[in-house]
């Protein structure tokens, strides 16, 4: 590994594998962890091995997904998912009551895709929040442009029907 393409390349995605990790892992310090061995071994990586890397995004997310799973594993954790980035922005400033409409949204979001397949749950973070193409998501997570696709959209259907039988639930005029 050359300093040029660490730093062009690897060092300006350490944020979004940071929040990867820290979907899988749900520990803040677990995800720094993960995110400090991936790019120690991007960097110490043979030139022979980096060779053949295409995309350099994609390659460090497939290293920080697997890290982070066998980290998971062995510490046999709970996964606790900060959405802070759903909550809405908008042009003109939001009312206070706009601002708990939003976060109370963002809150049950978040429940909800932690109840979500693994799977689901990882194909919706990269696409709805780390906003990778299909092809990405798809080399990333090592599975088909279909796989990704159909779990994309169980997943949004999940959500979506969940959060609408939620609102049914409410009375509007207590």
């Amino acid at each position: 590994m050359n300093w040029t393409i660490f730093h062009q390349q690897i060092f300006p995605i350490r944020h979004k594998l940071y929040r990867f990790a820290l979907r899988i892992t749900g520990s803040a310090h677990e995800a720094e962890d993960v995110v400090q061995e991936v790019l120690e071994r991007v960097w110490k990586s043979a030139d022979e091995q980096t060779a053949n890397v295409q995309n350099w995004e994609a390659w460090c997310m497939t290293l920080t997904r697997n890290r982070s799973i066998d980290k998971t594993r062995t510490l046999t954790q709970r996964r606790a998912l900060p959405l802070d980035s759903l909550t809405a922005h908008s042009a003109a400033e939001p009312t206070p009551a706009q601002e708990t409409e939003s976060r109370d949204m963002a809150a049950r979001v978040r429940r909800l895709m932690q109840a979500l397949p693994e799977k689901q749950r990882l194909v919706m973070h990269l696409r709805d929040i780390e906003e990778l193409s299909y092809e990405e998501i798809a080399a990333v997570l090592d599975i088909t442009l279909d796989q990704v696709k159909v779990n994309l959209h169980r997943a949004r259907k999940t959500i979506r029907e969940k959060l609408l039988k939620t609102e049914i639930s409410i009375p509007l005029n207590p």
